[in-house]
């Protein structure tokens, strides 16, 4: 059994956005006084809180996109061109989430011009070896991170449950390693991120390469040995095919400024949940002491 810290690192733009949408869809925004929405932010507070409590970290840190662009528009014009502009009651609440976030104790990380995924990647590699490191999440791009110290937890139903991905599952599912992911998704594309690999490749035929060639180099050094279909597919996308491999890989080298000690959580005191009440967050502060016993 191990001793080692327990990391929580929570993707908060994902637990955000779906707490917006799920209970938006049901004409559900939670306005403070002065009528702004809440209802994202009261949800992505309340599952981080539920999260803690099923899987107990000892330290937690939020991850956050800084902005719509990033390198990976630099490098492709058309990366996540074709995402819908977040609606409007959802503007003010991704300042709010941060603020709240800060309130309730929790360490807020982001850098203008990366994205959450290269954050989350950077502290997994800061971090793998000192930590058993949970991540939570709703984006498979993420499947990359795994390793030994290292497991995911997608969003499912609810605050509750989750499916569990660990370095032993995903080699069993996808018979390679898992940063070769990047590889697979850097043949099929991603239509949510805007960027084509290799038109005519779907995911089946993607892994099947990978699981055969190794690695998209491999790939290129073996192009006689394919059927003739997938050999001019491929070579008439070469440059597509390594741009969406710089498009799907998470990066793992940014700078994190902060050491391990200071994402230690600590008890909670009612009176934090006092305050976020009396700004109007009063679910967040309902949800905290039935989930604490707070007095």
């Amino acid at each position: 059994m191990t001793n080692k810290p327990h990391l929580l690192v929570v993707d908060g733009m994902a637990l955000l956005f779906r707490s917006f949408f799920a209970s938006s869809a049901m004409g559900q925004f939670i306005r403070m006084a002065d009528g702004t929405p809440t209802n994202g932010v009261q949800g992505f507070a309340r599952h981080v809180l539920t999260a803690q409590s099923l899987m107990k970290p000892t330290h937690l840190a939020v991850c956050w996109d800084m902005g719509a662009q990033t390198f990976r528009n630099e490098l492709f014009d058309g990366y996540k061109a074709n995402r819908p502009a977040p609606p409007e009651e959802m503007l003010p609440q991704f300042d709010m989430a941060k603020e709240v976030s800060e309130m309730i104790g929790w360490q807020n990380f982001g850098e203008v011009g990366m994205e959450a995924d290269d954050t989350i990647g950077s502290m997994v590699e800061k971090w793998k070896d000192d930590a058993e490191i949970t991540i939570i999440s709703g984006d498979k791009d993420l499947l990359q991170l795994l390793n030994a110290s290292t497991k995911i937890a997608f969003t499912k139903k609810g605050y509750t449950e989750y499916d569990f991905y660990t370095e032993e599952r995903f080699k069993e599912e996808y018979a390679i390693e898992p940063e070769k992911f990047a590889e697979v998704k850097a043949f099929m594309g991603d239509t949510s991120d805007g960027y084509p690999g290799v038109k005519g490749i779907g995911p089946k035929t993607a892994l099947q390469l990978i699981q055969k060639y190794g690695s998209i180099e491999g790939v290129l050094n073996n192009l006689e040995d394919l059927k003739p279909g997938q050999r001019s597919k491929i070579s008439d996308n070469v440059d597509m095919l390594k741009l969406s491999l710089q498009l799907a890989t998470i990066h793992r080298e940014m700078p994190i400024h902060a050491t391990l000690d200071e994402l230690q959580l600590n008890d909670y005191a009612n009176d934090i949940f006092e305050n976020l009440e009396n700004k109007g967050f009063k679910l967040i502060a309902k949800h905290a002491r039935s989930l604490y016993s707070l007095v």
